[in-house]
């Protein structure tokens, strides 16, 4: 599939999943979450996705760009790509500062970029919001997009604590109902953010040196990179 292939964003559950429209409120929700510690997580993610000075990124489902803004500070450029278009605008708003980092409406299994042309894809807390049926599609746009030698980083909550856990299950079964996803995983909600669910579909796709790593605070983060 050429990047000229794409397909545009719709607002069907179905076909793009979970919209999130206010993306203060996301913001807020997510800080908490983190106990406040957002920025320390996103500091972290990106030094384990190692962009270098001169490496073009694509970070899906980019939200209100709180990792993008991150990696534009170490990488050549940054693009955004989210189905929500209050989240575009609320990012692009933010970013005004950094003329490397831009954002555009997409899906992830639909990426609107060419072959080959990424050196690094992240995707963080985001999966789970991709209809399952997409999921599939999303991992291979992503190998699409790579280089030879460029580096995936896919991240979700790990809960680590009894409330926490709590708290992702009913977000869980929310995301899962607006994707028409109930019942996909087997009844346990917290299988849908379980980021090591990807792990044969990473090697299946062809990414090779899948490797699982736990950081703090509660994520869990896979890193494949493209042969």
């Amino acid at each position: 599939m050429s990047g000229n292939e794409h397909q545009s964003a719709t607002n069907s559950h179905s076909e793009v999943g979970v919209l999130l429209t206010q993306p203060r409120r996301y913001r807020a929700i997510k800080a908490a979450l983190l106990l406040g510690r957002g920025n320390r997580l996103n500091a972290r993610l990106a030094g384990l996705a190692e962009p270098g000075s001169g490496a073009e990124v694509v970070d899906i489902g980019c939200g209100p760009g709180d990792l993008a803004r991150v990696l534009a500070r170490r990488a050549a450029r940054v693009t955004g790509v989210d189905p929500s278009p209050q989240m575009i605008d609320y990012a692009t708003a933010r970013s005004r500062d950094l003329p490397n980092c831009r954002f555009e409406i997409g899906t992830a299994q639909a990426l609107p970029f060419p072959d080959a042309s990424a050196d690094l894809v992240t995707s963080t807390f985001a999966m789970h919001h991709i209809p399952a049926a997409h999921r599939a599609d999303a991992i291979a746009q992503m190998f699409r997009v790579l280089r030879p030698g460029g580096r995936l980083l896919l991240a979700d909550t790990l809960p680590t604590d009894p409330v926490l856990s709590t708290v992702v299950r009913v977000m869980a079964r929310f995301a899962a109902h607006r994707t028409h996803d109930a019942g996909h995983d087997h009844g346990d909600p917290l299988a849908g953010i379980d980021i090591r669910r990807y792990r044969d579909d990473l090697r299946a796709q062809g990414f090779g040196d899948v490797e699982f790593v736990v950081v703090r605070p509660a994520t869990a983060v896979l890193l494949a990179t493209k042969p």
